[in-house]
């Protein structure tokens, strides 16, 4: 593996409007990437594994599910698609692509939420009584940018308080710090997670969680994974705005982000813009220990303006959870709705009895 620190880019700054006062927005992501480290790793192309369906494994094709938040003028939903293959093994490269890495394996089903949050749900929960929420820079449909760490954790708590669920982040009032659960409060489930809290239903998808949405086959539980989160090894086609597989929001096609329902093809489990558009928070601090409430944190997936070097799964990036990017949104994970584990387990078991089942012949 290859760590190096980008350099500022000549090209200067790119991403945003500038405000009234006709100053830039700062702190901004620049072509370069400026204040960011990035690690990528490059494996020699592996033999292409065959694909089987969802069928032969028993798996379950994602079905989307809205989860509504708000009441009156000030609602709003999340399309949320089921991630399973629970238990699934860290991206090996074995997808037949050029990248493998340490990230991708996620031992419990989850959702994750189809499409990067807009710029609408934040100024509703805003209006709903959620303070210092920033954002702002783009339109109501658009990905929401400008926001910090810390405020796209309270707007996770707001997801989870006003439906009745206990805060997955412990913000102070203003929402600007962080402190630690302890052990026994926080998340276990793949290793204890100080961040969030182990009741927690929402939350902002961790590196691995965030990974797996955009990168794995959904092939069953093994280490295949695409290059690209659009279900392919191959460059996505550049656009401005549009649904067609294989194509994702970058490259300066566009002036600013797409609205997020409109921001390319699908990953294999059905989400939408996990490259290019905005770049995208995780959860996890970039050393993924997460034990420091101050320590910068991950973030993935490029945006509209750069070129596919920052889309492969082998580009990672980190920033100070303080940081207001133009070029830098989230979205948002959950547990899986009762119903859907179920199913998916459901679907595990009968794949496994037909294994039993064939194995005693």
């Amino acid at each position: 593996m290859v760590a190096a620190t980008v350099e500022q880019s000549s090209c200067g700054p790119l991403h945003g409007k500038e405000p009234s006062d006709g100053k830039q927005n700062e702190p901004i992501i620049r072509h370069a990437a400026e204040m960011v480290h990035v690690e990528t790793s490059m494996k020699k192309p592996a033999m292409k594994t065959t694909a089987l369906c969802a069928l032969a494994l028993g798996v379950c094709l994602p079905t989307v599910h809205a989860d509504t938040f708000g009441s009156g003028p000030n609602a709003f939903t999340i399309d949320f698609v089921n991630i399973g293959n629970a238990g699934n093994e860290n991206d090996a490269g074995a997808g037949g692509g050029l990248y493998s890495s340490s990230y991708g394996g996620v031992p419990y089903a989850y959702r994750m939420g189809t499409f990067e949050i807009a710029q609408d749900a934040i100024t509703k929960a805003a209006a709903s009584g959620v303070l210092n929420l920033g954002g702002g820079t783009w339109s109501a449909t658009e990905p929401v940018a400008n926001i910090s760490w810390f405020q796209a954790a309270a707007f996770v708590n707001y997801l989870n308080t006003s439906t009745g669920r206990p805060a997955a982040y412990q913000l102070n009032g203003t929402n600007t710090e962080l402190t630690l659960w302890t052990s026994g409060q926080a998340w276990q489930a793949g290793g204890e997670n100080l961040y969030r809290n182990k009741d927690a239903y929402y939350f902002l998808p961790n590196e691995n969680e965030w990974y797996k949405a955009a990168y794995h086959q959904n092939t069953g539980v093994n280490a295949d994974y695409w290059d690209y989160a659009t279900g392919s090894n191959s460059i996505p086609t550049a656009v401005a705005s549009g649904t067609t597989a294989g194509t994702a929001v970058y490259n300066g096609v566009a002036g600013s982000p797409a609205a997020v329902n409109n921001a390319g093809g699908l990953s294999a489990y059905g989400t939408m813009g996990q490259n290019g558009n905005v770049w995208e928070w995780q959860e996890s601090a970039f050393d993924g220990i997460n034990n420091s409430s101050s320590e910068n944190r991950a973030f993935r997936g490029g945006d509209w303006f750069l070129s596919e070097d920052f889309l492969g799964s082998s580009f990672r990036g980190d920033l100070a959870p303080t940081v207001e990017g133009s070029g830098v949104g989230f979205r948002v994970a959950s547990v899986p709705e009762p119903s859907s584990t179920v199913l998916m387990c459901s679907a595990g078991l009968l794949a496994l009895a037909r294994r039993r089942r064939r194995a005693t012949l």
